[in-house]
């Protein structure tokens, strides 16, 4: 990625004391206020939040605020000591190689008229491209909670037990005062922990983060991936089935969080993640009234294909919109 030709356009915040002027991320087309905040906020990830208009997040070891101007085209910023690496990051985290809207053509949406609806509701939705292990974190906490609930979570853990990436109090006030980072948001100074330093935390205190049983699973995958160094890395290269067999095996992980953790983690467009929402579609849009999870799953990589997991968040993305409803 070459240097980022930096830009001043008017519909723009101030950038912060101390943060990169905003920088353009070549997305291809314009994209909709709506659809950035599906792309940030819809259950793919956990730690975007939006103030003003300005999304705030953090991924790996970047912290980054997320902007649209007047033409729908996305610029970032980023505190100074991080803006070199966090324009590489962002562009693969974005994905912005791939042309969403080539992605979503290539979809049965000419045979399949509710596909048809919901790609024309989100129109340049993306998959991620997030860390491998903290989308493996993330959906450990997801087991019967809605997204805000997983947010609350994942940002205590952050705050208490995760390593800050941004300077202390001075850096905090500016970007306060400035209207970024606000009260409340302070998790969005500091990254996860890792699975090794996760393996260190107590269960009480996991719980003490409000858990609850996820913190048993936690506990346990921190010890095993402790102890088998680079499974991780290697599961995230294998084949989907085989990756998906793996991940299954760790303690709380079922067939959705392995698909979840493929499909956001590890960009295996393939994998198709069913839950409530996605079984209330399949059976509410294709008949599939009574279809147990996997067979909804097979049904939906067969009807869909190799990019049925793109398909699978323009189906959940429609159908939480048409109810106001939480993961």
């Amino acid at each position: 990625m070459g240097k980022a030709r930096q830009v001043t356009v008017a519909a723009l915040p101030a950038a912060p004391a101390g943060w990169s002027a905003w920088r353009p991320l070549p997305l291809g087309a314009p994209l909709d206020a709506a659809v950035l905040a599906e792309t940030l906020d819809g259950g793919q990830a956990f730690r975007w939040r939006r103030d003003a208009g300005v999304w705030h997040g953090v991924f790996g070891k970047s912290v980054a605020q997320l902007s649209l101007d007047a033409d729908g085209s996305l610029h970032w910023s980023a505190p100074d000591a991080l803006a070199p690496a966090a324009g590489p990051a962002l562009a693969h985290y974005l994905d912005v190689a791939r042309d969403a809207h080539e992605l979503a053509d290539a979809l049965p949406w000419r045979s399949d008229a509710h596909l048809a609806a919901c790609l024309a509701a989100f129109p340049g939705l993306r998959i991620l491209r997030q860390p491998f292990g903290e989308t493996l974190l993330g959906f450990l906490c997801s087991a019967t909670k809605q997204i805000v609930q997983i947010k609350q979570m994942i940002a205590l853990l952050a705050e208490r037990h995760g390593a800050r990436l941004l300077p202390d109090s001075p850096a905090r006030r500016s970007i306060g005062e400035s209207g970024s980072l606000v009260t409340g948001h302070s998790s969005l100074a500091h990254r996860l922990p890792t699975w090794p330093e996760l393996a260190l935390i107590p269960e009480a205190e996991l719980r003490a983060c409000q858990f609850g049983f996820r913190a048993r699973f936690i506990h346990q995958t921190a010890q095993f991936l402790t102890e088998h160094p680079g499974w991780l890395e290697a599961t995230e290269a294998m084949p989907y089935a085989e990756a998906k067999e793996r991940l299954c095996s760790l303690p709380g992980v079922g067939e959705k969080i392995a698909d979840c953790v493929l499909l956001f983690g590890a960009n295996r467009l393939e994998a198709f993640p069913v839950d409530t929402w996605i079984l209330k579609a399949m059976a509410a849009r294709y008949g599939l009234h009574g279809w147990k999870p996997a067979q909804v799953a097979q049904f939906g990589r067969a009807h869909f294909g190799p990019l049925a997991g793109l398909a699978q968040q323009y189906l959940f993305s429609w159908e939480r919109k048409q109810t106001n409803g939480e993961r």
